[in-house]
């Protein structure tokens, strides 16, 4: 007799398929990322929220132009104080 359970939730369908991909792109099942995450759930007792977003190769890149950009004085828009920042936003 098997000792699992059926758990049904609800998310987003593109969180559901961007997940899914990436967990068949490391060699494992969707349910064993889930199961993983129970678990430190269950010994950890909290549960994180975070934004913070892992550095891709495409961000590298757009970064990598932008120095380049600073460094010639290309797209320089500030230093701003705040009353300045909040015209040249209005401006735009």
């Amino acid at each position: 007799m098997s000792n699992k359970t059926i758990i049904n939730i609800k998310a987003d369908k593109e969180v559901k398929d961007q997940a899914k991909r990436l967990a068949e792109r490391l060699g494992v099942p969707l349910s064993t990322v889930i199961n993983s995450f129970l678990k430190q759930f269950i010994r950890s007792e909290e549960v994180t929220f975070s934004n913070a977003r892992v550095m891709t190769p495409g961000l590298e890149a757009v970064l990598e132009e932008v120095e380049k950009d600073r460094k010639e004085g290309k797209n320089i828009s500030g230093p701003f104080n705040v009353k300045e920042a909040i015209n040249h936003i209005s401006s735009l």
